[in-house]
This record gives C-alpha cells, structure tokens and sequence, in this order.
C-alpha cells in the first residue's frame, strides 16, 4: 500500500513538472507568432504528448519502483 502511495505522489509531481514545461512550449509557440487558427490543432498535440508522457511515467514507476 505505501509503495502504490509513494508512486502516486511521484506521477503526481511528474505530472506537474510535466504541464508547466508544456504550457511554457504552448506560450512559446503562440508567442514566436503561430497564428491563433492553430490553437486546436496544438492543444491536441501537447495534449497527446502529455498523456503519453504520463503514461510512460504510471508504466515505468510501476514497474521499476523499488520495494519498500
């Protein structure tokens, strides 16, 4: 039980380091001058990258995560 909580607080904490470096790929993008009709097409993208990132990180500390 303390093993699935350690890995939920990691994912967690990955999760968030993860949004903020998308968000600042998001802002960068539309700040470099990406017109604003592409706003969908790259809210899918980060959005997709993201779920993977995460799902790699849930696969990866389950199955890697020392026993405790």
């Amino acid at each position: 039980m303390l093993r699935a909580i350690a890995i939920f607080v990691e994912v967690a904490i990955l999760a968030a380091i993860m949004y903020v470096l998308l968000t600042g790929v998001w802002l960068t993008v539309f700040d470099l001058g990406l017109g604003a009709k592409y706003k969908k097409v790259v809210a899918g993208a980060l959005a997709l990258v993201g779920s993977i990132v995460v799902f790699f990180f849930i696969i990866h500390l389950t199955s890697f995560y020392p026993t405790m």
